[in-house]
């Protein structure tokens, strides 16, 4: 069942207080080492991408999904271990995609939403990466990354990956907090030199 309360704008953007922190469920364990899966996905910007032929660096956050303006959310996501964030991740790779692109590296945030949510999201703000929609979760089931299930709804949760020529280098699970995340990130290639 859906919240029948909107959520305005504001809200979206900030973290909640006192979410509750996820636990390492070792989900994630088997990811590292792993070949990026050869699927083709659909961006928001109208383009298809195949992660598996990017080369170089990459980082691929995956996340439940963003809320819209005006659109309810699930109730009891603030509640979710994991869930609620997703926004303030998206606008700190924003905020740090100078310092990610110096270090050469390609950034793509992935959810099971559809592309028109996420070109919603990305003009909304402002996100100078590509969204991949895995709306049908071959990306996430072919790594058997953890899936959220709530009501009709099947999310990936919260992952990242940091991927070199196709191969999974890096994988951090959980996330949290979420807007924190591109700090964690830009730390581990710092020190793997990108």
């Amino acid at each position: 069942m859906q919240s029948s309360n909107k959520l305005p704008t504001d809200v979206l953007l900030t973290i909640p207080p006192d979410l509750p922190v996820p636990i390492d469920d070792g989900a994630c364990a088997h990811i590292e080492g792993l070949p990026l899966p050869s699927f083709v996905l659909p961006s928001a910007d109208g383009n298809l991408v195949n992660l598996s032929r990017v080369g170089g660096w990459l980082v691929i956050f995956c996340y439940p999904m963003t809320g819209r303006p005006g659109r309810s959310i699930p109730d009891g996501w603030a509640q979710i271990p994991g869930a609620a964030g997703c926004t303030p991740q998206a606008c700190s790779f924003r905020d740090h995609y100078a310092t990610l692109q110096s270090l050469n590296v390609k950034v793509f945030g992935l959810s099971t939403q559809t592309t028109d949510d996420q070109l919603e999201a990305a003009a909304r703000l402002h996100l100078p990466f590509t969204l991949l929609s895995d709306v049908d979760l071959q990306f996430s089931q072919s790594l058997n990354l953890p899936i959220l299930h709530i009501n009709d709804l099947h999310l990936t949760k919260r992952v990242t990956l940091i991927a070199k020529d196709g191969i999974i280098e890096k994988c951090i699970y959980p996330v949290f907090p979420s807007d924190k995340n591109v700090e964690v990130v830009i730390r581990w290639l710092s020190a793997h030199g990108t």
